[in-house]
């Protein structure tokens, strides 16, 4: 049998995902915390908090940009770039073409729902005895 964790996550890799966490909550919380106002101080003290929140944000992206996960989702995100470049995208006319076909048929499809609502209502009327 096999001893090996079939993942290749490190006791380090969690310590950084785990102090991530940490300092993602520390910087929501401290964001709010800060918030009193202070009369003309407070655009800038808002300032202050939002530049605050982004460098944690920033510090906390690198961090895990240098575990496993981070690497791996890192490489997902330039293949999916790489994919995206292939796509063949339709022209101006085809799109123009297939947005008014939605729009007839959205129109269609919601004239014979509205058709079939008003029968229905007045059977229903018709089988309670409320109208005439």
């Amino acid at each position: 049998m096999n001893t090996q964790s079939q993942s290749s996550v490190s006791i380090a890799d969690i310590v950084k995902h785990v102090f991530s966490v940490i300092l993602v909550i520390s910087g929501i919380a401290g964001f709010y915390y800060f918030s009193v106002g202070h009369g003309d101080l407070e655009e800038v003290a808002l300032l202050y908090r939002i530049l605050a929140l982004v460098f944690i944000f920033s510090l906390v992206s690198v961090m895990m940009l240098t575990t496993h996960l981070g690497r791996s989702v890192w490489g997902f995100a330039l293949e999916s770039r790489h994919e995206v470049r292939k796509v063949v995208w339709p022209t101006r006319e085809e799109t123009i073409r297939t947005t008014l076909l939605v729009f007839a048929m959205v129109f269609i499809v919601g004239l014979i729902l509205w058709v079939l609502d008003m029968f229905l209502f007045w059977g229903v009327r018709f089988l309670t005895g409320q109208g005439g």
